[in-house]
């Protein structure tokens, strides 16, 4: 479904990916792991547009991608960005109808907002309520259904878990592979590396800028290198 070659990325004279190349194939979930600054958040934002690539392809569905990010998510492909960054002055409601803003019909839009009130039901209960009054966990899985509004083929999750209590990780795991389920393609970025590894199909290590690892997920987290580097196991 997507698959980039050779991409580089720089800011300024500091390259920030050299020569990274991944395919991620239909209804995968695909894991990209690595420390603070590897370039995982730099790769996300290349594929959406947001910036712009030195060399290198990025295909999706054989098309190769234009590098205007508006058109990019027309392709269907969305990300939600780390840090969950919802529209705090907007109700729920209206944050999802900002992700849904290429539907034309308004009655689409009505019924998507639904299914995301079915995903998550506590939606429905605050739809009414400003986003910036929900909790971290709630204001999350907005950010999550908000992407999903425009219906993508293919979801970019940057960090879903970060800065979260571990009952409410397990929550935006569990919407994962329920994302999954219903035939959306996933790349998730995360800096829980075990919770990664053991839901996806399919894992790269990116360390600074370089694929320097790749493999399935359960098998990386038997691996003795990403155990010591990512696991906190020695």
């Amino acid at each position: 479904m997507l698959n980039i070659e050779k991409l580089q990325v720089s800011y300024g004279p500091v390259i920030a990916l050299q020569g990274v190349s991944l395919q991620v194939p239909k209804g995968k979930i695909i894991s990209i792991i690595g420390s603070n600054g590897a370039g995982k958040t730099t790769l996300l934002n290349t594929i959406c547009g947001l910036v712009r690539h030195k060399s290198g392809t990025i295909r999706f569905q054989d098309q190769e991608l234009s590098r205007l990010a508006h058109k990019v998510v027309r392709l269907g492909i969305v990300q939600v960005p780390e840090g969950r960054k919802v529209f705090a002055g907007l109700s729920v409601k209206e944050n999802l109808m900002a992700g849904g803003y290429i539907i034309d019909d308004n009655r689409k839009m009505l019924e998507n907002i639904e299914k995301m009130f079915d995903l998550y039901p506590i939606l429905r209960e605050r739809q009414n309520q400003h986003a910036g009054t929900l909790s971290g966990g709630e204001q999350q899985m907005l950010a999550i259904c908000r992407g999903l509004m425009s219906e993508p083929k293919l979801i970019l999750l940057d960090e879903p878990s970060l800065g979260l209590a571990p009952i409410i990780v397990n929550g935006v795991f569990q919407l994962i592979k329920q994302i999954r389920e219903q035939g959306i393609t996933v790349v998730l970025v995360e800096q829980n590396a075990k919770k990664a590894l053991a839901l996806c199909d399919y894992a790269y290590v990116l360390e600074n800028g370089n694929i320097v690892m790749q493999g399935q997920g359960r098998e990386l987290l038997c691996d003795p290198a990403v155990k010591k580097a990512y696991l906190g196991d020695y």
